[in-house]
């Protein structure tokens, strides 16, 4: 559809990349990866054609379409949500009143004139061109879409206007989904999605019909949408065939290709060096000599460029909080409502927080997960209800605006110096580079800098002098993948307690050691990361429970007698009953092995879905074996799960 032919593009006197060749094919799903100021929003606008390239050509298919979605700054206005969303289909709405006029002339027009033979076959391309659309089923497919992406049915009749920045990308990202183009060009389409949105969209690109590039900071989405990776690295293309997580593995593997290559090399042309310095004066070697100097002149130098260093940054440790650091009892929140009526949302709350509880607190847009954060950073009072702080608790918030805080008269470097002044400056600047701010940009006013900017920027100075719980709303807005890391690694050797927002797969699945969710004013509490919270609410041990309770029931009788009442005599005998300790022990071994199951799922699912991209007759191999040990495994789990809910079950009869 698409191709780049050594295509270069520049942004001031810098170079972005240069001989870059990709074609782009009809199936197209890949990832566009790479540092920051690489020039991957660049090459999305080139390809979208809203930028020039500087080198080289792009050439397009005639007749593919194109739909482009930015990082931000699209407003729209004068429309109803659901108006606006509809609007992507006026040209077929057009076609269907043009075919109501050509009804018209069909049926007053000579069968045997031109002007009937002329109308019968644009009616017959219109009608086409509609059943393609599936034109009776608009609505709907704007409703589905505008669900997925979060809008209520209340919503679709608001003005466009009425939305956030966010919201309006929402829009803007549901008429690209309606209009299917050929090619779907994305950048960072989750960075205004909650995580229900986010499973949607992974859903709808699983199954959209054409081609689409997409540049996210989100690992977990490019794992399940993608099957190419491009990086721009080094001011050149690098085509990676598999998930973000097969490009990881596939680079570093070129990478080591790469160093042993070099060392040959360097080991060759320090021989031949060598042997040219030894011999050059004698008559006897000249020969020898000057065969060795061509064959130096002929090698092509290979460079290594050098690797972003990775950066492990140790939080410092705060003082050790009692064993519980906050208790919320009966918890409420009521706030008022413009036509002076109110509105409930957190009603009756209750639960604990431990020290070292790494919580995740998910629900939908509005169910108010941000609302409870307040309440527990006290930035808010309840309405009834109380919160307790437990033994030295020292709380810290970060709040998704955390920038108005800062003083916008302040220099960066200074500011963060001043909040830990026991932290060398040299690690201090390690820190931010990593939070995307280099060279003199550490010696910029905070008042300067974007409220994006400034965000990133109040994350890492709490890096460096934290409290033992943090309550962190949304940390990962903002942030690329690389200063994710950076703050995963941290806060997983963090001593203190956390409770975050996070709308990041990865970054929840790689922190959570706990997951609350607010639904319907209620909070739901569920052990595990976000992959054991989903595997709990799409059934978890009620689904197997059910499963093995239909694998266990007896095959009914041919013909089934009446069966007296049994006599008090003729009953059996209660089984015998634990003492509550071992009692306790048997429905921990029960939960432990409920949490096992699930892992093995997770894994199965893992290597099923590795057997199914081929990338060799051993590795495919390797992918069987481990799966039908996996699957063994569960055989073995499943039946000692079996035993022990048996065994508890007798124990509660």
């Amino acid at each position: 559809m698409l191709q780049l032919s050594a295509a270069g593009k520049r942004f001031g006197p810098k170079l972005l990349f240069e001989d870059a060749n990709w074609l782009i094919t009809p199936n197209e799903r890949t990832g566009l990866v790479g540092g920051n100021g690489t020039g991957k929003s660049t090459l999305l606008k080139v390809l979208a054609g809203i930028e020039t390239l500087d080198y080289g050509q792009l050439t397009r298919v005639k007749g593919m379409t194109l739909g482009y979605l930015p990082q931000d700054g699209l407003a729209l206005r004068g429309k109803t949500v659901f108006a606006e969303c509809l609007s992507v289909f006026d040209h077929l709405h057009a076609l269907e009143r043009e075919a109501e006029e050509l009804t018209h002339t069909l049926s007053t027009a000579d069968p045997k004139s031109k002007e009937y033979a002329a109308a019968a076959d644009r009616y017959s391309e219109i009608a086409d061109q509609l059943h393609v659309h599936d034109i009776y089923t608009l609505d709907a497919q704007v409703g589905a879409v505008l669900g997925g992406l979060g809008f209520s049915k209340e919503d679709w009749e608001r003005k466009t206007e009425e939305f956030s920045g966010g919201w309006q990308m929402r829009i803007a990202l549901a008429k690209l989904l309606l209009q299917k183009p050929s090619l779907l060009l994305l950048d960072e389409p989750t960075n205004h999605l909650d995580l229900e949105s986010r499973n949607w969209l992974e859903n709808y690109l699983h199954d959209y019909p054409n081609a689409f590039i997409l540049i996210s900071h989100d690992r977990y989405f490019l794992d399940v949408t993608v099957n190419k990776t491009v990086e721009l690295w080094n001011k050149r293309m690098h085509t990676y065939h598999g998930n973000y997580e097969k490009y990881i593995t596939q680079k570093e593997e070129r990478r080591t290709q790469l160093m042993n290559a070099y060392k040959n090399q360097r080991d060759r042309i320090e021989a031949l060096e060598a042997f040219i310095s030894r011999f050059r004066y004698q008559a006897t070697k000249a020969k020898q000599v000057q065969s060795r100097i061509k064959e130096l002149e002929k090698i092509e130098r290979i460079e290594v460029p050098e690797e972003e260093a990775t950066l492990h940054f140790a939080i410092p440790q705060p003082p050790a909080s009692g064993r519980t650091v906050i208790e919320a009892q009966n918890l409420r929140k009521i706030y008022p409502t413009p036509d002076g009526g109110e509105k409930l949302i957190l009603d009756n709350l209750n639960f604990t927080i431990e020290r070292g509880d790494r919580i995740a607190l998910v629900g939908a847009n509005g169910a108010g997960k941000s609302t409870l954060i307040r309440l527990l950073s006290q930035q808010e009072e309840p309405t009834g209800g109380e919160i307790k702080l437990g033994h030295n608790a020292l709380v810290d918030f970060f709040a998704q605006d955390q920038y108005k805080v800062l003083d916008p008269a302040a220099v960066m470097l200074d500011d963060i110096a001043a909040a830990a002044p026991k932290v060398p400056v040299v690690e201090l600047r390690s820190l931010l580079g990593c939070f995307m701010f280099s060279g003199d940009d550490v010696f910029k006013k905070l008042g300067v800098l974007s409220g994006g900017e400034r965000n990133r920027y109040a994350m890492a100075k709490m890096l460096v002098s934290p409290s033992n719980m943090l309550l962190l709303d949304e940390p990962t807005n903002h942030l690329d993948l690389r200063a994710k890391d950076v703050l995963l690694d941290a806060i997983r050797n963090f001593t203190g307690t956390v409770l975050f927002v996070s709308h990041d797969r990865y970054f929840i699945d790689g922190l959570a050691t706990r997951v609350f969710e607010v639904e319907d004013r209620r909070l739901h509490i569920y052990p595990g990361n976000y992959e054991d919270y989903l595997w709990r609410k799409q059934g978890g041990p009620e689904k197997v429970t059910e499963q093995i309770t239909q694998s266990l029931a007896p095959p009914p009788l041919a013909s089934p007698a009446p069966t007296p009442e049994p006599t008090p005599a003729a009953q059996t005998a209660p089984a015998k009953r634990l003492n509550p300790i071992k009692l306790k022990q048997l429905e921990d071994r029960l939960r432990s092995t409920e949490d096992e199951i699930a892992r093995l799922e997770s894994a199965i699912e893992a290597a099923e879905e590795r057997l199914g991209q081929f990338t060799s007759a051993e590795q495919s191999q390797k992918d069987a074996a481990e799966l039908d040990a996996l699957r063994e495994k569960r055989t073995a789990t499943l039946a000692q799960w079996e035993d022990l809910a048996l065994a508890l079950e007798e124990q509660h009869a």
